[in-house]
């Protein structure tokens, strides 16, 4: 397991390796369980003792290597995600340019295409205009009115 945990390139070949060592601990635990059963009456108390402490062993190696694939698998789902990301292109909003693509299928010439651009920057310049005076209005009838 150690050796698991500081592996990367060869991780899914040790957790198969070791699933199966695990697997033939649980079938040679089975053998012991019915080997047990056949001890003297004095022995066999202990004996059973220890196939169910071998048996609670077994089960805790099982459960840290389902623990490490399930972390090895949200680890590659991470990485497949940030490989999706920084492969994506991001573009800003494409409204803008549907508004030129439907303006040519109308069959608006560059110049009134250049006007519509020039108007929307200056109406981005008012909007802002505006939400400034809003607030400098809402502070001083919050200042002088309260």
């Amino acid at each position: 397991m150690g050796r698991l945990e500081t592996s990367d390139k060869e991780s899914v070949h040790l957790e198969n390796e070791i699933q199966a060592r695990i697997d033939n601990i649980f079938s040679n635990l089975e053998r012991l369980e019915i080997l047990s059963s056949k001890e003297p009456p004095n022995k066999r108390q202990n004996a059973k003792l220890r196939v169910d402490q071998l048996k609670y062993d077994v089960q805790h190696l099982q459960t840290a290597l389902r623990n490490f694939q399930h972390r090895r698998y949200i680890r590659e789902q991470q990485e497949r995600q940030r490989e999706e990301l920084l492969a994506r292109t991001f573009t800003t909003n494409g409204t803008h340019k549907k508004i030129l693509d439907v303006a040519n299928m109308l069959g608006l010439s560059n110049t009134v295409m250049r006007l519509i651009e020039k108007r929307a920057f200056q109406d981005k310049y008012f909007m802002i205009g505006g939400m400034i005076l809003t607030c400098v209005i809402m502070f001083l009838v919050v200042q002088y009115l309260t």
